[in-house]
């Protein structure tokens, strides 16, 4: 029998259309006092007109950063400003 002629259940097809829409659910375990605040959080996330600047609050606070090479780092730093001459002073002369 075709998939297409298997009759789906509402369930079903609510999943496939959030799927459809890039929708996951996710599950959390938080605190009582805290799960209207994660619900408001949620809301925030899958609202147009707001999503944005939700997820650069949230990324800006909660996200870490991730480890990089001396080279790397030293290309983000804000350097502007920074003295980054060398004296040409080899040091003092030693009798070996």
């Amino acid at each position: 029998m075709p998939k297409d002629s298997i009759a789906m259940t509402p369930l079903a097809r609510h999943r496939t259309r959030l799927k459809r829409q890039g929708i996951v659910r996710v599950e959390v375990q938080v605190r009582k006092e805290d799960a209207p605040l994660m619900r408001e959080i949620a809301h925030a996330l899958n609202t147009p007109q707001v999503a944005d600047a939700a997820r650069a609050l949230l990324r800006g606070r909660f996200t870490t950063v991730s480890p990089q090479g001396l080279k790397a780092l030293l290309a983000s730093a804000p350097l502007e400003g920074v003295d980054m001459t060398r004296s040409s002073d080899t040091g003092r002369n030693i009798d070996l």
